[in-house]
């Protein structure tokens, strides 16, 4: 049985801000997404290189339509839930969300989580970007962090090479 990916939002969101969505085929291969994360990528208020990214979506990104099935926190918004639904009917193998809340919510029913930095560490071990140049890319971006994690994250990586 082949592997399943789901990506909410917010990874694909700032992958592709910071020129690097093409990792997640290396990474993964086929990625499938709910129909609700596409709208909230292609939203006018998306940056315009994410909804320009999507109206030329690559071949490896599959849309899905799902509704989310069973009760979620208030806290989370309807591409989370509909992520957390559709990775946990397709037995994902993984689900790349930053909520933080959606991955508490996706880990407490079974479901493994990645958000945009652990992708960026991986694909740092493999040896397909520069773990350093990816994160200051990142800080350019909206994407939330706590600068200190980050630094402590390179530290760890630069030990690790």
């Amino acid at each position: 049985m082949p592997l399943v990916f789901v990506a909410d939002t917010g990874p694909l969101h700032h992958l592709v801000l910071v020129d690097a969505s093409e990792l997640l085929p290396r990474l993964f291969g086929r990625v499938l997404i709910p129909e609700i994360v596409a709208g909230e990528l292609s939203h006018p208020s998306a940056p315009a290189a994410v909804r320009a990214w999507l109206a030329a979506a690559p071949a490896w990104i599959e849309r899905r339509s799902v509704t989310a099935a069973g009760t979620f926190p208030r806290r989370l918004g309807t591409g989370e839930r509909a992520a957390i639904t559709l990775a946990q009917t397709t037995n994902a193998s993984l689900l790349l969300i930053d909520d933080r809340a959606g991955s508490v919510v996706a880990r407490a029913r079974g479901v493994e989580t990645l958000g945009t930095i652990g992708i960026l560490a991986r694909a740092a071990r493999h040896g397909c970007v520069d773990l350093a140049e990816m994160f200051d890319r990142l800080k350019t971006t909206n994407f939330r962090y706590q600068p200190d994690m980050l630094d402590m994250l390179l530290t760890r990586h630069r030990k690790q090479e």
